[in-house]
């Protein structure tokens, strides 16, 4: 492990409301949904209340709105809500401002009182017309698959050029241009106001394979990020092993406080999880999913290593001393008190519908390579299929999708099975528990929603939103958002 720290020992200041107690902080009703999976703990519940548990859309029912978006946009990235306003990746398949042509990467922000389309970031692709070299890191018409995260004024996310940005929340809305970019002095209130973007190409030297995804992690005074280095498509190696996979950048202005090289030339083939934060026994930590199979975590201020696990420990090699399988770390890592949870599988466009995968209890406690110590449990085999998912930790059970159809609901200090629901298609989305109900988007276009308990009941199957295929279901604000192929949809109980 290599680390670089570039400017100094940072000092994390922690606002009040992120300083997580035992690993995660309490939501409150009325709460916003600020980045992917709701709260740096990355744990996909809510504590919203009086959420539909059914709607439709012909006859209307328990719909709010409809924002149209580009396609290629559910298996993705997630939206987010802060401060009245909606964040959603897209692509500009469907042009939000007719003004913009062609394939690009959007970062757009609607109204979240009606869906109205207030402004957006347009990026350019990498490789626009060479479709060979497009499928390294930048495919045609997929637009930004990075979740946004906000802090207070500022949106956080990677776009489609493995580009670290930030804008501000409220673009020219507010009449004020920030950051350096004063070239938009003359831009429209439907443009997007650029504080800093990270160029992590020419910066780090990086190398995506198949887009950049993860969603970064604003906590304090740093932003914690994958930077998607992979294996290039053509070489079918790591181009520049010393390039960073994981980096903390000061929020402010963009520059690399420090950075980690740990995955090397082990990278399976792209990264594309997201950091988690959390305190242990009063001290943080940030874990990155490595591409190497391995979880890292750090100390969040000066990128110390604290700990290491082998997430790929379990399976027996090949006679050529290969993995057993090509599962991945594409889940993202979730924090509940003293330990981490995270799911292992592989990549969607080679998964197979029921290769083995793996579900995990990490004890964050220990330090150093805690591979062999620092399992808690963990269900695998053909007990658990692989998963690209979040899991979601509520009260003493957990929740965990299969990718090839399943709901789990575990016993949380064991693992042990309390009852399982087969969809009898693919689920990819994590599922999200909120009001006491666990929503759950499967691969066509239905949302079962499920009473969160260990009583197996099944509250209500939603079908008949138009182009809603696989993703997640998120809350904020006594509203339920769902991304589609080509409409992003709010839904509340109606009044």
């Amino acid at each position: 492990m290599k680390r670089h720290v570039l400017i100094g020992s940072a000092i994390l200041t922690l606002p009040v409301a992120l300083v997580l107690s035992e690993g995660r902080e309490a939501r409150v009703e009325g709460d916003d949904w600020p980045m992917f999976g709701g709260r740096p703990d990355r744990n996909m519940v809510s504590a919203e209340k009086g959420l539909p548990t059914e709607w439709s859309w012909e006859p209307r029912k328990n719909v709010k709105w409809a924002a149209e978006i580009g396609h290629e946009t559910t298996t993705y990235g997630s939206p987010v809500v802060a401060g009245g306003r909606v964040f959603m990746g897209t692509s500009n398949s469907k042009p939000l401002d007719p003004e913009v042509k062609g394939d690009r990467g959007v970062m757009a922000c609607f109204s979240a009182a009606d869906g109205a389309f207030l402004w957006q970031a347009v990026h350019e692709k990498l490789h626009p017309g060479d479709k060979k070299k497009a499928e390294e890191v930048d495919y045609p018409e997929v637009g930004i698959a990075s979740t946004a995260c906000v802090a207070g004024e500022r949106v956080y996310y990677v776009n489609n050029r493995a580009e670290l940005v930030c804008l501000d929340v409220q673009g020219f809305h507010d009449g004020e241009n920030d950051g350096p970019f004063k070239e938009e002095k003359l831009a429209r209130k439907q443009d997007a106001d650029v504080v800093w973007i990270l160029d992590m190409r020419k910066e780090f030297g990086i190398t995506p394979h198949q887009a950049s995804a993860a969603s970064p992690l604003a906590v304090g005074d740093l932003v914690f990020a994958v930077t998607g280095q992979g294996r290039g498509v053509a070489s079918g190696k790591v181009d520049n092993p010393k390039a960073p996979s994981f980096v903390a950048v000061d929020a402010k202005t963009g520059k690399a406080v420090w950075q980690d090289d740990s995955p090397g030339d082990r990278i399976v083939t792209g990264q594309w999880g997201s950091p988690a934060y959390g305190v242990v026994d009063g001290k943080p930590q940030v874990v990155f999913p490595g591409g190497d199979r391995w979880l890292y975590a750090f100390e969040p201020a000066t990128g110390k290593l604290l700990w290491k696990f082998d997430c790929g420990a379990h399976e027996k090699p090949k006679a050529d001393g290969k993995p057993e399988t090509d599962n991945q770390l594409v889940a993202t890592p979730v924090f509940h008190k003293d330990r981490v949870y995270i799911g292992f599988g592989e990549h969607p466009d080679v998964g197979g519908s029921e290769s083995p995968g793996c579900l995990r209890a990490i004890d964050a406690l220990k330090r150093g390579d805690i591979t062999r110590e620092g399992e808690v449990w963990r269900v695998d085999g053909a007990n658990f299929h692989w998963t690209i998912a979040n899991v979601a930790v509520h009260g003493s059970v957990i929740f965990a999708v299969e990718a090839s159809g399943y709901l789990n609901c575990l016993d949380l200090h064991t693992g042990r099975l309390i009852w399982r629901h087969d969809f009898l298609t693919t689920v990819f989305g994590s599922p999200l528990v909120a009001d006491g109900k666990v929503y759950v988007r499967t691969g066509d276009g239905e949302v079962v929603v499920f009473a969160a308990s260990k009583n197996y009941k099944v509250l209500a199957r939603n079908k008949g939103l138009p182009d809603l295929g696989q993703g997640a279901v998120i809350a904020a604000d006594g509203v339920l958002y769902l991304a589609g192929n080509a409409r992003l949809y709010a839904i509340a109980q109606s009044k």
